[in-house]
């Protein structure tokens, strides 16, 4: 019987865990919170759930010892911890989280023990990797040449679900979406390298008509240039990947960004203060005039989608402030989590869609399309738990089962990883629908 170990019992967690347990293997599920644990694990014989600290060095090597497989849902920053110990005590790690470089050291080590560290087998990353790659190797297969390549994803609420503000609900760690934001982006256009600084981030707008959901924005999301690499395609003279969101999200992020709301790096001290004069202190105003400042300062009608976020989460009220010492990001990270958190019945939404643009040696052109869209169950897993945490747990299996037999450190880029974690998703409904078409 293989036993598998899960570190993190987070918001896209119970997916995963269900599916292991429905596979008769043994999980244990280990995490801060043991009551989060214990609700995944419910009364299922197989499944125990363990209280345990990122710091308790002793008690996370027992655990991975014990285990054959371990699949990492922590943050980031403990994946080389677990990783180096995974590395001591030889067994497989799986993690959602992109390859950094302490993870990429580890890469010849975990070969001559063989061992698979698999990363970045998620949603974004992940799905989008194994769609993208069994399209380019089958055009570079026939003798094609991947020029442009566009890769978008967005979490999001369902339409009907989108009826606040801010047009969006939290399907995954609020923290973890804010600090997504300070990231820089890079994209190649006709061949030339384009920057887009973080201050700029929402600046630069794309957009995009997907059927059946409207038009939504789209800003760069981060620096993909390590991707003509990743997927083998140097003729590529266009590669952009960016992010979806409904309209009006980027003009209002922009000004958010700018005022400095969501500043993890300067502590206030809020005690006493109401949410208005949080916010008047970090704006430098007095706190009455507050609203009349940011309205001159941006240029904008009191009734703007700016505005109305600020107004929504409280910002302008006499509310007293949760935070009494601290940043303005955990102010706006405890209002945000409180009033943008799907009710049990709403659905969420994930759009993935890439775009290939195809040439061939006879002159024959072709513009490829995968698409993605999956809602979450009402009262059930949402969609971004499905599709984040549901490719880790196909491809634990498959590594179980000898499915997948490579080693050392990979991202799901390769037909012998990507062929079986695909037709496994295609089994619980999460397919990418292709279309191709002659230009």
């Amino acid at each position: 019987m293989s036993r598998v170990l899960v570190l993190g019992a987070g918001m896209v967690a119970r997916p995963l865990v269900e599916y292991l347990l429905n596979q008769e293997y043994d999980v244990t599920v280990a995490t801060r919170t043991v009551a989060k644990a214990e609700a995944l694990i419910g009364d299922a014989p197989r499944g125990e759930a363990l209280p345990l600290l990122m710091d308790d060095a002793d008690g996370l090597r027992a655990q991975i010892r014990a285990a054959d497989v371990v699949l990492s849902l922590v943050p980031p920053p403990f994946h080389p911890t677990v990783a180096e110990m995974c590395l001591e005590e030889r067994k497989h790690l799986i993690t959602t989280s992109y390859i950094g470089p302490a993870m990429r050291a580890f890469d010849e080590p975990a070969r001559e023990r063989g061992l698979l560290f698999l990363n970045e087998i998620g949603l974004d990353p992940g799905i989008d990797h194994m769609s993208a790659m069994r399209v380019i190797d089958d055009v570079h297969g026939r003798g094609g040449k991947v020029i442009g390549f566009t890769s978008c994803c967005g979490a999001l609420p369902a339409p009907e679900s989108a009826d606040n503000p801010w047009r969006y609900k939290f399907s995954w760690s609020p923290i973890g979406v804010i600090r997504a934001i300070h990231n820089h982006g890079r994209f190649l256009q006709d061949g030339k390298t384009v920057d887009v600084p973080e201050e700029e981030l929402f600046q630069y707008v794309q957009h995009a008509d997907v059927e059946g959901v409207g038009r939504l924005e789209i800003y760069t999301n981060r620096d993909c240039l390590d991707y003509v690499g990743l997927y083998g395609v140097p003729e590529v003279q266009h590669m952009f990947r960016g992010t979806f969101r409904y309209e009006s999200h980027c003009a209002a992020w922009d000004k958010l960004v700018d005022l400095g709301v969501f500043d993890e790096t300067q502590e206030r001290d809020f005690a006493g203060l109401t949410l208005r004069q949080a916010l008047a202190q970090v704006a430098g105003v007095p706190e009455g005039s507050v609203e009349g400042w940011l309205q001159e300062r941006y240029a904008v009608a009191a009734d703007d989608p700016f505005m109305e976020r600020l107004r929504y989460v409280g910002m302008f009220s006499d509310e007293p402030c949760p935070v009494e010492k601290g940043t303005i990001c955990e102010v706006m990270v405890q209002r945000l989590e409180k009033l943008l958190t799907p009710g049990p019945m709403e659905r969420d939404m994930v759009v993935l869609r890439d775009e290939f643009h195809c040439e061939f040696p006879d002159g024959t052109r072709e513009r490829h399309v995968s698409q993605l869209i999956d809602f979450g169950i009402p009262g059930g897993d949402s969609a971004t738990a499905r599709t984040v945490s549901l490719p880790a747990a196909v491809a634990t299996r498959m590594l179980l089962e000898g499915a997948i037999d490579l080693t050392g450190v990979h991202a799901p880029t390769v037909p012998g990883i990507y062929d079986p974690v695909l037709d496994g998703l295609a089994e619980l409904g999460i397919e990418c629908v292709e279309t191709m078409e002659k230009l």
